[in-house]
């Protein structure tokens, strides 16, 4: 039987390049494999027909001589009249060498120790209401994951080394063959480093970093509000084996203020006064972030209105017009009266009742809400 050109299955030129040369036969590979066409009996022979071209093709010496002689050149046994003579290998070896570069690890690269980007950490950092708003700078104190020093995170003794994994031959990595597939997995012995460690450092028993706490001096931008977060990079768990270090990620807690409470970029704050300066009026002392500030309060003020000082809030973090300053009254009522101060009430009483419902258009416009609410019921 005749065999296809190998240029010819795959689908390419003969002057392709490797990099197209590999994309070719990926693309065949995944079409025609076995597993992915039960159904099909022809799907394998194209598919060991594709991985014979691409074993030939793919290796500089094998291509030359192909080129210069055909499939003689590349396959002595020719003459016994097997069409599948040059095929070796099996179906796993397709996923180890063509797509080991997706899955990750593949043949080869053997003695390379894999560096780890250390781990990101996170410190909850509580501040007070005007360090948020204004800003400020504080030093916290992170425990974390540091390069050893003596052993500049190698964790092997001063004056050893770490020597290639036996177990995987440095890959970090080990393939374990499933049927068609060949599947790889993290390596038992060096646990994916690719190395191991004879004689461990004394100080950080071979895991090339120590438990330590380092000071941080943490700039707080004015206007952070609960939930924010600074990122300082960096400054997490160190790498491993010379990789990058984490950040890490300050998010801020604010606490509880005993006049103020923080709405988005507004400042809320809740005042009593007495009901005589509801009633006439007056000027009363505010309090805000900045210092004091005097607000008229008109009168026949009711108990629940809000007043607003613009600009008296927060200016928000991200940039943006400042918030307000909302100051909510509350009336409060008279306690611990004396009995002439009770009779004084009850004869300010009668003089109210006598000039009708003026006085009070909010209780009697209620009582003649509730009244009307009856007459429905008992209709």
């Amino acid at each position: 039987m005749s065999k296809r050109d190998f240029y010819e299955t795959l689908g390419v030129s003969k002057d392709v390049n490797e990099a197209d040369l590999k994309k070719a036969y990926r693309r065949l590979a995944m079409k025609h494999h076995p597993d992915r066409n039960t159904e099909n009996p022809e799907a394998e022979e194209k598919f060991k027909e594709a991985k014979q071209a691409y074993e030939v093709l793919s290796d500089a010496q094998k291509r030359a001589a192909y080129d210069q002689y055909g499939h003689a050149g590349v396959d002595p046994s020719m003459g016994g009249g097997s069409g599948g003579a040059g095929f070796s290998g099996d179906f796993g070896d397709v996923f180890g060498d063509v797509f080991g570069d997706i899955f990750g690890g593949g043949r080869g690269g053997g003695g390379r120790t894999r560096a780890h980007r250390g781990s990101d950490l996170r410190y909850n950092l509580e501040l007070s209401l005007e360090d948020a708003v204004f800003g400020s700078e504080v030093d916290i104190r992170v425990p974390t994951l540091e390069t050893c020093s003596s052993c500049s995170g190698s964790g092997a003794k001063k004056g050893t080394a770490p020597t290639t994994c036996a177990t995987c031959g440095g890959v970090g990595q080990v393939r374990m063959q499933q049927g068609f597939f060949s599947v790889q997995q993290t390596c038992p012995n060096c646990r994916g480093q690719g190395k191991t460690v004879n004689d461990p450092c004394p100080d950080c028993n071979g895991q090339g970093r120590l438990q330590k706490h380092k000071t941080l001096s943490v700039k707080i931008p004015a206007g952070v509000d609960n939930g924010d977060r600074i990122r300082l990079a960096g400054e997490g768990e160190a790498g491993v084996n010379g990789g990058p270090g984490g950040d890490l990620y300050v998010q801020v807690q604010v606490k509880p203020h005993s006049i103020f409470n923080r709405d988005d970029n507004d400042l809320l704050c809740e005042m009593p006064i007495s009901i005589i300066t509801a009633t006439l009026g007056g000027e009363l002392e505010v309090p805000t972030l900045k210092g004091r500030l005097k607000l008229k309060i008109p009168a026949e003020t009711q108990s629940g209105n809000l007043f607003r000082l613009r600009g008296k809030g927060v200016k928000p973090v991200r940039g943006g017009a400042t918030g307000d300053l909302l100051c909510r009254v509350k009336v409060e009522t008279p306690v611990k009266l004396s009995s002439k101060q009770k009779e004084l009430l009850r004869e300010f009483e009668k003089s109210i009742q006598q000039s009708g419902k003026q006085h009070s258009p909010q209780s009697d416009s209620w009582m003649d809400r509730v009244k009307q609410f009856f007459d429905d019921v008992k209709s």
